[in-house]
């Protein structure tokens, strides 16, 4: 995986003031919880919730964005604020996903993905509360649902699978059917390589390549989407099955 992107060395945002300025104008009372990231892995630790397969999940995989807030409302609700690496005069604002909750609750709801915002936190907290806060709603209430009236599994039915396999050469190819898993591993750092008809993930970097599979498995759990992770027991040619070819992804929102 390749080293990621870092923000301009003249970079002036503030994350914490921001969020802070932020949270008085969203509805409803919030605590801030704001993370300095010491090494670019600590990044990944603040954002492993974070409910996005869009424009966040692509900044979060390519750029060390050094900072970052939790917003947490009264009820739970919690928010994401970082950054925005492409575009000096936004942030990024993200939904978190509730913990303690069973993948397979995941399964069937759309990510309420999150929104680039103005740095006028007035005009962003509008921008939240008319966009990203009823999408978010929606998303906890059908992951609320399904985890109070869990599907019934049909005798002998098997829940769909992501195949990761071991190449010699310390990389990790990942085989799916399906195009949300493969916009999963996409937005996780796996490129497609016809060659070996797989995602592929690079063994460069084993820290960042390990926080990716993690990442990846997580996300896939929500989307009721178990992990396989195995040794390659013949060359990775053989191994692959037939896998859609992806097309190309957008990742920035239109607002």
């Amino acid at each position: 995986m390749p080293a990621p992107h870092t923000l301009p060395a003249d970079d002036s945002r503030d994350v914490e003031s921001f969020a802070t300025v932020l949270s008085e104008e969203l509805p409803g009372h919030w605590t801030i919880q704001y993370h300095q990231h010491a090494r670019h892995e600590e990044q990944f630790t603040h954002a492993e919730n974070v409910w996005d397969l869009n424009e966040v999940a692509a900044a979060l995989a390519e750029y060390a964005l050094g900072a970052d807030a939790h917003l947490v409302r009264d009820d739970g609700m919690s928010l994401y604020v970082t950054v925005h690496p492409r575009h000096e005069g936004e942030f990024l604002v993200a939904a978190i996903a509730p913990a303690g909750v069973a993948p397979e609750a995941y399964a069937g709801v759309h990510e309420p993905d999150g929104i680039a915002v103005p740095a006028d936190a007035e005009r962003a907290a509008r921008a939240v509360t008319a966009d990203l806060l009823p999408r978010y709603d929606i998303a906890l209430a059908q992951v609320r649902h399904n985890a109070m009236n869990p599907p019934q599994t049909e005798p002998g039915a098997q829940q769909e699978q992501v195949v990761m396999t071991w190449l010699e050469d310390g990389s990790l190819a990942a085989v799916t059917t399906t195009r949300p898993s493969a916009e999963v591993l996409l937005a996780e750092g796996f490129v497609w390589e016809s060659a070996a008809k797989a995602y592929v993930l690079g063994g460069d970097d084993t820290r960042a390549q390990a926080h990716a599979v993690r990442a990846a498995g997580a996300r896939l759990a929500r989307l009721g989407v178990a992990t396989v992770l195995r040794a390659a027991a013949r060359p990775a040619a053989e191994a692959t099955r037939p896998t859609p070819q992806p097309g190309a992804r957008t990742t920035a929102r239109t607002r």
